[in-house]
């Protein structure tokens, strides 16, 4: 079992970040680099349901209906190749459906589809777990209420058990059956293979400024912002010291962390710089890239 915390503090007597970011900070757009654009559009289209937002020969965004912001965007270009096995990069990215019944929806529409997934209840979500076929991990889960979310002597409690798929299918009325992604969908959050954990934490508790959430899980570690049980899940079960994935290879470009206003990305900006990473300030947004080599964008912009 998982152990985390509410917002005011911090398990197993682990002392908050220097500077905590703000609350409203979530995770948004995943970047994506794929070999094959036509194939993972379909994809996108037809399997995940979300609605293109801009393709041309070298790209394709997507969202949610009723929005325009993206929450994946493919890439492409000659030369793209696999990632070396055990190579640094994505775990997964995780897919926040607004309700069960939503998930219910995706249970029936991947079942209907033949698509192959995992699933887990987590006490504090209820997921579904596939690949892209390009490879890439990719999570749909919904979150219980926040109040909902068990606590045991003031300690969050997450765990992998198996998901109740009986009681979410039992969330779907019939005319929803072939709905497809629902308003409301965003990017939740994002997992990493990384190289060294003590190092991931530096980066992202001690010069980003996200909380610790979760110590305790075999090589692993979760942190967030304002309380969530995880914006990021940061592990090393590709194996520690592993080599980050050649440039080129198909797979996580970068992702973005979004932030509730310019004066937080400038202070941002500086925390990182003084912490001794090289962040790089471009066309409003700030550029670095973590000690594992995955690329991180900091910009302001919508509300989660």
């Amino acid at each position: 079992m998982l152990d985390s915390t509410g917002p005011g503090e911090l398990p197993y007597g682990i002392p908050p970040p220097a500077h905590r970011l703000p609350a409203a900070t979530h995770v948004g757009g995943v970047h994506l680099l794929v070999s094959d654009l036509a194939r993972s559009r379909d994809f996108y289209e037809q399997i995940l349901g979300l609605r293109s937002l801009v393709v041309d020969a070298r790209q394709a965004a997507f969202g949610a209906p009723g929005d325009d912001r993206p929450l994946v965007t493919l890439q492409t270009r000659p030369g793209v190749t696999a990632a070396r096995r055990g190579a640094f990069g994505l775990y997964h990215f995780a897919i926040l459906l607004p309700d069960r019944a939503a998930l219910g929806r995706f249970a029936s529409h991947l079942s209907a589809h033949g698509v192959r997934v995992g699933m887990a209840d987590h006490l504090v979500s209820e997921a579904l777990y596939l690949s892209d076929p390009e490879g890439n991990g990719i999570e749909l889960y919904r979150d219980r209420p926040r109040e909902d979310w068990p606590v045991r002597d003031g300690v969050l409690q997450m765990d992998t058990l198996p998901l109740d798929l009986d009681g979410v299918l039992g969330e779907l009325r019939r005319e929803e059956a072939q709905a497809g992604m629902p308003s409301g969908t965003r990017i939740g959050h994002v997992h990493l293979n990384v190289g060294d954990l003590s190092a991931a934490e530096a980066f992202y508790s001690g010069g980003l400024g996200f909380d610790v959430m979760v110590r305790g899980y075999p090589g692993a570690l979760f942190v967030s912002a304002g309380g969530y049980h995880h914006h990021l899940g940061l592990n090393t079960w590709a194996g520690e010291g592993a080599p980050p994935a050649p440039e080129g290879s198909r797979g996580l470009s970068r992702f973005e962390i979004v932030l509730p206003g310019p004066g937080q990305l400038a202070a941002e900006e500086d925390r990182l710089r003084e912490a001794g990473f090289e962040p790089v300030h471009e066309d409003g947004t700030v550029r670095v890239t973590d000690p594992s080599g995955n690329r991180v964008l900091l910009r302001t912009g919508d509300s989660a």
